[in-house]
């Protein structure tokens, strides 16, 4: 038997992996006993940031990570493909359905016990082994004893939500349909060799955004108002750390005038059907649930207190009446220094035994985080089972996270999403962007496929 501390992502697909392969498991979630300032169910897996999975082709590396998830029967892109919306290339999901698709799973699954209770330490070798995926939001009590554990002091960043908007309150005949131009992106053949092929001439954008364009008279003037705004007080915000893939919008306003305008207000690749250009900024609305009755503002983290945020929010051309379902707001994210920590195998350096996954153990962003519980949840099924720990090749995203995770540079470590640049490179790679992105996505395949053959991975996700 194995127990997982922690309910999210990383914990329901560790006790999912660990089950399939035979091993009985016992997964701990605090909640509802022990609530957090940011969830707002007691349901498995809940997602506080945002609805989107992003990019679900294989020309991006979150993309590759996410085919490699579902090669390895991944729970987590298994109820995220059912509870998909419309997000264009992007994979985005109705956040209700697919805790209620997790939570479902999970607790019916025969060899998984799910106990509602919080654990505040470190559990000793009675417990063996152990997984602890408590996520970013770790209790304190557990905080500071991971924290006496590995003799260090905890990095920290600070995360921000975006605000969703009620969809019947948004002004349709200020906003167009529309997502940005199509991407040369490349597909599997479909005839079983595994080989990619280039996208087909009539490949088209799909409309699944609501886009709010915006003059350069209406950008100045919200923009102003952006930057004079006052912020919600959070404790040590002075000194705060914030992820870079997850900036608040003032946060980015205060770099420069036009900074939004080249980050999430970006207008290229969005005509605006009543001129027939680019409008010169432009506020897309991501479709947040399956019904289409609510949407998230795109990039639109933000820590502006409430009120604020309804005022500077319906400047934005298409909601000057809307109304909000959940206004954005900032929480402490916590991880330790894997390098300093943890083996490309998820275990700890200090335990064999005590394996760590998810946005606790130093990654960033949904899928990375159940990416590292689904290979935490084999090794320690391993470990019951009396099997070494296997460690994929950094030619796989999956592998090139976890030797990321246990390698980089201990002094400057931030945790990070998975890119083509922390996995191993072609040996000849071509100029051209697309073709080397392909072939680096049809030899990460064949390689997690070979080790899945050979033994590497046996019976994972069946």
């Amino acid at each position: 038997m194995m127990h997982i501390i922690g309910g999210g992502l990383a914990g329901c697909e560790a006790a999912w992996q660990a089950a399939a392969l035979g091993v009985d498991v016992v997964l701990h979630e605090m909640r509802p006993v022990r609530p957090t300032a940011v969830h707002q169910t007691d349901g498995l897996a809940e997602l506080v940031c945002s609805n989107s999975f992003r990019g679900d082709k294989l020309d991006n590396a979150v993309g590759l990570l996410k085919e490699e998830m579902r090669r390895l029967g991944s729970l987590v892109m298994r109820s995220a493909d059912r509870a998909r919306v419309p997000a264009g290339a992007a994979l985005a999901v109705d956040r209700h359905v697919f805790s209620d698709e997790m939570t479902r799973a999970v607790s019916s699954h025969p060899r998984i016990t799910v106990v509602r209770d919080e654990i505040t330490q470190i559990p000793g070798p009675e417990w063996s082994p152990v997984i602890i995926a408590t996520g970013p939001l770790t209790s304190d009590a557990l905080s500071a004893d991971i924290q006496r554990m590995v003799g260090a002091e905890h990095l920290s960043f600070y995360d921000a939500i975006s605000p969703i908007v009620l969809a019947e309150s948004i002004d349709m005949t200020r906003v167009f349909r529309a997502s940005r131009w199509a991407r040369n992106v490349w597909r599997p053949s479909g005839d079983g060799s595994g080989a990619l092929v280039p996208p087909a001439p009539t490949d088209v954008p799909e409309g699944d955004y609501l886009n709010c364009p915006m003059t350069r008279d209406e950008y100045d003037v919200f923009y102003d108002a952006l930057i004079a705004a006052e912020s919600a007080t959070v404790h040590d915000l002075d000194t705060a750390t914030f992820f870079e893939g997850c900036l608040p919008i003032e946060v980015m306003a205060h770099r420069g005038r036009h900074t939004l305008r080249f980050g999430p207000m970006k207008p290229v690749g969005l005509t605006d059907p009543t001129t027939g250009r680019f409008p010169y900024a432009v506020v897309q609305l991501r479709q947040d649930t399956l019904a289409g009755d609510h949407f998230s503002l795109v990039g639109f983290q933000t820590q502006i207190k409430w009120g604020e945020q309804a005022r500077i929010l319906r400047m934005i051309p298409g909601l000057g009446q809307a109304e909000f379902v959940r206004f954005g707001m900032v929480h402490r994210n916590t991880y330790i220094c894997g390098p300093r920590v943890l083996r490309p195998t998820w275990q700890t350096r200090l335990r064999d035994d005590l394996l760590f996954a998810g946005q606790v153990s130093g990654v960033e962003g949904y899928v990375e985080s159940a990416a590292s519980g689904l290979l935490a949840g084999i090794n320690g099924a391993r470990l019951v089972l009396g099997l070494a720990p296997q460690v994929l090749p950094r030619t796989t995203a999956l592998g090139a996270l976890a030797h990321y995770v246990s390698h980089a540079d201990p002094d400057h470590y931030q945790p990070t999403n998975i890119t083509h640049g922390i996995m191993e490179p072609l040996p000849q790679p071509p100029r051209d962007k697309a073709r080397r992105k392909a072939l680096l996505a049809e030899r990460a395949l064949a390689d997690l496929d070979a080790s899945t053959h050979t033994g590497a991975l046996a019976g994972a996700g069946a």
